[in-house]
């Protein structure tokens, strides 16, 4: 018989924690009947990171981290996922003759026998965090459960149809319930586990297409038979809490879930097609809202310049960009460097996407009449200190904007436009006076996210005379890019970062601005007082590998 090595011996002589320590843990052990590990974790003797790092160096296992690892995804579906579930254990990939499975507990012999048993295959343990490992579970089997329900709901919808033609009576309600319900749910739940920011349901003739937007481009991931969708739509409708029998009109709706001891937030909208109502769900991870600023992107030179932008006493920072650049991300990093009890923030947003501690936080309602014009004007009510709009739309909000401005708060807001120069002259052209836009504008910040390249995929080639071209180079150098695999859904790309132009106004600036000067004056002179603009920033990244010249050319135009 094999001798069992105990994690608390490892760990001791490993010198990570004291002798009392482990006895500590081991009473919490025995009176909640948790894993040991998950004991020093949630005491905080230790960090997962930590435990794993022990046992793969003191018994020679492989250390895996499956956020930057190629997993070979019938290898992971070998065994069920109840099992996976069981022993926190996934298979990633066969290496020479031997299964290589990722453990949260290595030591588990009856795991990797049971797991032998099932694949018939010899087994080799690597070490992984227990978080990771439940993450690529969820990711890996996901589809899985999703094509399961739709089977399911196939037969009992074909079963209810026989029923209901030998009866000649209507078709059962039965399908709306329990295989709706379950099909529902996968595709949530795959939407939450492949870190979906959208979830697109669109009916065609013949199918109805699910779609994910993952890192800002579309997958198609499963297909749904076109006679199935009227109980998947109702499902949805349902919690969202809209009304089922109108088909014929937009509709907006909101799910609350928890899900993985998360809290989500769903926006559910329905558009009537042809072929139906398509549904577009756009999924909001409440709990995860961590971002600082050392985490969106901005340079060293940038942070300098944000770092005086968020301690003005008053006037209008601006953040522009399309639908999806991450502006409110961006917003909200901001709000949560200058929250402190000295500060009154409010803010007024259609929709609030997070909430923020310590900052009052409006929701718009229209049909109340409480616009962002109209909450506005109550918010200066309020001895408001810093104020901050979750888009300036109208002529009214941008006046009331620049009053508030010029009269001591700071505002933070959001424009669409193309560029930092290009949101002055859009406030201008709502009717605010240049003069008052000079005075009332202390920066603008213009952003956009571009795709990361996978890690497990990347691959170098030199660059040829269009890269050269568009990258403003004189001889050829390195660059990189995707191949694509598995890990990234074979898009060559894994995770997003921002590019951002930082504006600042200063005197040329103002007086600039104040005699109208056009959107072009502005930038020529803003890139003489040392902004990098968009193009720039993003020609960094993809200099340093971090992005592919693709999409350099597809987020930004490249300029001579």
């Amino acid at each position: 018989m094999r001798e069992r090595k105990r994690l608390g011996d490892i760990l001791l002589e490993a010198g990570k924690i004291s002798v009392a320590q482990l006895n500590r843990a081991l009473d919490t052990q025995r009176k909640t009947r948790r894993r040991l590990g998950e004991v020093l974790v949630s005491e905080g003797l230790l960090t997962e990171e930590e435990i794993a790092d022990v046992l793969a160096k003191q018994l020679s296992l492989e250390r895996v981290d499956l956020e930057n690892t190629f997993v070979e995804q019938d290898m992971a579906r070998s065994i069920p996922k109840e099992v996976a579930q069981k022993y926190v254990a996934i298979p990633i990939y066969m290496r020479d003759d031997k299964l290589v499975v990722a453990m949260s507990d290595p030591l588990n012999m009856f795991a990797i026998d049971d797991i032998c048993f099932i694949t018939q295959k010899k087994i080799q343990p690597a070490v992984a965090t227990k978080n990771q490992i439940e993450r690529a579970i969820e990711v890996y089997y996901s589809k899985q459960d999703t094509d399961k329900a739709i089977e399911e709901l196939k037969r009992e919808f074909t079963e209810a149809l026989d029923e209901s033609k030998k009866q000649d009576t209507e078709l059962s309600e039965d399908i709306q319930t329990a295989p709706a319900v379950k099909l529902t749910n996968s595709i949530i739940n795959q939407a939450i586990a492949t870190n979906a920011s959208d979830i697109h349901i669109e009916p065609f003739e013949n199918y109805v297409a699910v779609r994910y937007r993952v890192d800002g481009v579309l997958f198609e991931m499963n297909r749904i038979p076109q006679n199935l969708y009227s109980a998947v739509s109702t499902r949805i409708k349902i919690m969202a809490g809209m009304n089922i029998a109108e088909k014929r009109l937009p509709q907006d709706g909101r799910i609350e879930l928890e899900a993985k001891g998360k809290s989500y937030d769903f926006r559910v909208s329905s558009l009537p097609t042809v072929f139906g109502e398509k549904i577009v769900i756009r999924v909001l991870d409440r709990t995860t809202f961590d971002f600082t600023r050392d985490k969106l992107g901005f340079t060293e030179h940038e942070n300098e310049m944000m770092d005086r932008i968020i301690r003005m006493p008053y006037g209008i920072v601006l953040l522009t960009g399309p639908t999806g650049s991450g502006k409110t991300t961006t917003l909200y990093a901001m709000l949560n460097e200058v929250n402190t009890p000295d500060k009154n923030i409010v803010t007024i947003e259609d929709p609030v996407e997070y909430m923020l501690e310590g900052i009052n936080q409006v929701q718009v309602n229209t049909k109340a009449g409480l616009t962002f014009a109209a909450g506005l004007r109550s918010i200066l009510r309020q001895d408001p200190d810093i104020i901050m709009i979750g888009e300036i739309r109208d002529e009214e909000t941008a006046q009331i904007a620049v009053r508030a401005a010029i009269t001591g708060h700071l505002v933070l807001s959001t424009l669409h436009t193309n560029d930092a120069p290009g949101a002055i002259t859009r406030l201008v052209d709502m009717g605010v006076e240049p003069y008052l836009a000079a005075d009332a504008i202390v920066a603008v910040i213009a952003q956009r996210l571009v795709r990361k390249i996978c890690p497990n995929c990347r691959t170098a080639y030199m660059a040829d005379e269009n890269d050269m071209m568009i990258l403003n180079l004189d001889k050829p150098v390195q660059l990189h890019k995707g191949a694509g695999c598995p890990a990234c859904q074979n898009s060559g790309y894994k995770g997003r970062t921002a590019i951002h132009e930082v504006m600042t106004v200063g005197r040329d600036l103002r007086n600039i601005i104040a005699r109208g000067g056009s959107a072009e004056e502005i930038r020529e002179a803003a890139l003489r007082q040392g902004m990098v603009d968009l193009y720039e920033s993003c020609r960094q990244l993809v200099l340093s590998g971090v992005t592919s010249i693709q999409e350099l050319v597809k987020t930004v135009y490249a300029r001579d």
